[in-house]
C-alpha cells in the first residue's frame, strides 16, 4: 500500500525522526487510560518541538483532510486522547520547556509537555506554588491538564486548572497562531477566549504555550483522619464542614473498598474495617490548630468512630500518598478480581452540590447492589466530586453490560441531584451522551456552532465532547 501523501509533508516539516509510523508504537498511542472506550488505528504520531512545527502539522493535515488528535501523557480518563482511524496524533511530550518563571508577577510560561510535578518543583525554588494537583500529577502534563480542565485534591480551597490559566498560545485549524489572555494581575479586554479553550479537549485547537498564575507557597498544613461507620455519615460531615464555613485545603473521601485495595497494594496500617475515611488538611498558619479542632468536632458530631491528627509532617505525607495510590491500587484490585488480565475499571466522575453528597454515596451503594458489580468510591469530598470505580470483567459481556448500566445509573443520579456529569476528567468519548442530557439541545447547538466556526472541516479530535 502506498504511503499517505501527508507523511511526506510532515517529514519535510519536522524531519524523519519526529514522524513515527511503526505499527507497534502506534498501538501504544491509541488510547488514554479510560477503560472500555473505542480507539482507532492512527496513521502517524508526530512530536513537534515548537509552535511553528505544530502549525506546519496542522496545515499539512488540513491540505490532505486528515484528522488530528492532540495528546499529552495520555493519563486522561474519558477517552479524549483516543485515536480515530487514519488520524495524525500530535504528541506534545517533546514540548517540555519551562520558558519563564517571573516571581514578581507570579507567573510561569510553559510549553504544554511540561509535567505538573516538574513545574511544581521548579516554582518551589522561588517560594511559589502551582495549586492544581491531579492524582496523576507526577506524569500528567500541563497541556493535558488545561485541555481537560483538570482538578485535584487542593481544589476544595484553591480551585481547578482554569483558575490559574492567564493566557494561551493556540494553533487554530487554519494553521494561524492565536494568543489569548494576559500576563497582568487584572484584565477584562474582549471575550474570555482563554476559558473557551480550557477544557475544550483538543477540539478547538492545539495548545502550544500556557501562561499560568502562581501563588506564594502555603503554610505547612495540619492533617487529620476521621473514620466513619458509613459513607453517608462521611457525606454528612462534609456538608457540616461547609455549613460551618470551614475552609480545609484538602478534604478527601476513601470508602472501604479503596482502603482495602490500598492496604493490599502498599501496607501502611489503614483502618480497613471502616466503611469510609475522610482525610482533611488546613493550611491557615497560626489559626490551623484551631481550624483542625473545629473540623474534628464536625466529624465527631456526624458520627465518626475515630478522629486523629497526624503527629508530624512525615505521617501527613504518608496519608496523602495513600490517597494518591487509590488509582493504581484499584487497578490491581480489578486485575486480581478477574485474573488473566481481564479486570477493568470504568472510572466515573460525578460532582454534586455538597449537601447532596450523602444521597449520592447512598445511591452508589444501591446501584452497586442492583447491578451486581463491585464499585469503590473515592474523591474530592470537599467539592462534591466523587469517582465511583466500577470493576468489570472485560472478557464477560454480561459483566461489561452490568458495569455500563451502573455507570449510566450513577450519571443519572448525579444529574437528578443537581450535579454535573464530570467534575474534572472531561467528556471525551465516555460522556458525550451525558453532556447532551446535561446541557440540553440548545447547549449542544451552541457547542457545535463554536466548534464549526473554529474548525469548519471537523478535523480536530473528531467524535469527542459533542
Amino acid at each position: 500500500m502506498a504511503a499517505h501523501p501527508v507523511l511526506d509533508d510532515l517529514r519535510a516539516a519536522l524531519g524523519d525522526a519526529a514522524v513515527l509510523t511503526d505499527p507497534d508504537l502506534l498501538r501504544t498511542h491509541q488510547r488514554d487510560e479510560a477503560d472500555l472506550c473505542d480507539a482507532g488505528m492512527p496513521l502517524a504520531v508526530v512530536r513537534p518541538r515548537t509552535t511553528g512545527e505544530v502549525a506546519a502539522v496542522v496545515r499539512a493535515a488540513g491540505r490532505h483532510g486528515v484528522p488530528l488528535v492532540p495528546q499529552g501523557a495520555r493519563t486522561g480518563l474519558a477517552g479524549a486522547a483516543n485515536a480515530v482511524d487514519g488520524a495524525v496524533l500530535v504528541s506534545t511530550v517533546a514540548m517540555d520547556r519551562i520558558l519563564e518563571i517571573d516571581p514578581v508577577s507570579r507567573i510561569a510560561v510553559v510549553q504544554p509537555g511540561v509535567v505538573n510535578a516538574a513545574l511544581a518543583g521548579a516554582v518551589r525554588k522561588h517560594d511559589l506554588w502551582y495549586p492544581p494537583d491531579p492524582g496523576s500529577w507526577e506524569s500528567s502534563t500541563i497541556g493535558g491538564n488545561v485541555a481537560t480542565n483538570a482538578g485535584g485534591m487542593c481544589c476544595v480551597k484553591y480551585g481547578v486548572t482554569t483558575e490559574y490559566v492567564l493566557g494561551l498560545e493556540v494553533v487554530l485549524a487554519s494553521g494561524e497562531v492565536l494568543r489569548t489572555g494576559r500576563r497582568t494581575a487584572k484584565g477584562v479586554a474582549g471575550y474570555d477566549l482563554t476559558r473557551l479553550f480550557v477544557g475544550s479537549e483538543g477540539t478547538l485547537g492545539v495548545i502550544t504555550e500556557v501562561t499560568l498564575a502562581l501563588r506564594p507557597a502555603p503554610e505547612e498544613a495540619l492533617t487529620l483522619v476521621a473514620v466513619f461507620p458509613t459513607t453517608a455519615a462521611a457525606g454528612t460531615a462534609v456538608a457540616g464542614i461547609a455549613e460551618r464555613g470551614l475552609t480545609p485545603s484538602l478534604l478527601e473521601l476513601l470508602d472501604q473498598t479503596h482502603l482495602r485495595a490500598i492496604e493490599a497494594y502498599r501496607p501502611m496500617g489503614l483502618r480497613t474495617d471502616a466503611q469510609a475515611l475522610l482525610l482533611a488538611a488546613v493550611d491557615t498558619g497560626a489559626r490551623a490548630a484551631t481550624d483542625l479542632a473545629r473540623l474534628a468536632e464536625v466529624c465527631t458530631a456526624a458520627g465518626a468512630d475515630e478522629v486523629y491528627a497526624a503527629t508530624d509532617a512525615a505521617e501527613a505525607a504518608a496519608l496523602l500518598q495513600a490517597r494518591r495510590l487509590a488509582h493504581p491500587a484499584m487497578e490491581r484490585f480489578a486485575a486480581e478480581a478477574f485474573p488473566g488480565g481481564n479486570g477493568g475499571l470504568v472510572i466515573d466522575d460525578v460532582a454534586v452540590p455538597r449537601g447532596a453528597l450523602a444521597a449520592l454515596l447512598d445511591g452508589v451503594a444501591r446501584i452497586a447492589e442492583e447491578c451486581a458489580v463491585p464499585i469503590g468510591v473515592v474523591g474530592h469530598a470537599g467539592d462534591g466530586n466523587m469517582h465511583p470505580n466500577i470493576v468489570v470483567d472485560r472478557a464477560d459481556p454480561a459483566s461489561v453490560a452490568r458495569g455500563r448500566r451502573a455507570f449510566d445509573e450513577i450519571m443519572r443520579l448525579g444529574l437528578e441531584l443537581g450535579g454535573t456529569c464530570t467534575g474534572e476528567h472531561g467528556v471525551g468519548l465516555l460522556k458525550r451522551d451525558w453532556l447532551a442530557r446535561e446541557i440540553g439541545p440548545v447547549g449542544v447547538r451552541v457547542h457545535q456552532a463554536i466548534r464549526a466556526a473554529l474548525d469548519p472541516a471537523g478535523l480536530f479530535n473528531p467524535g469527542k465532547v459533542c
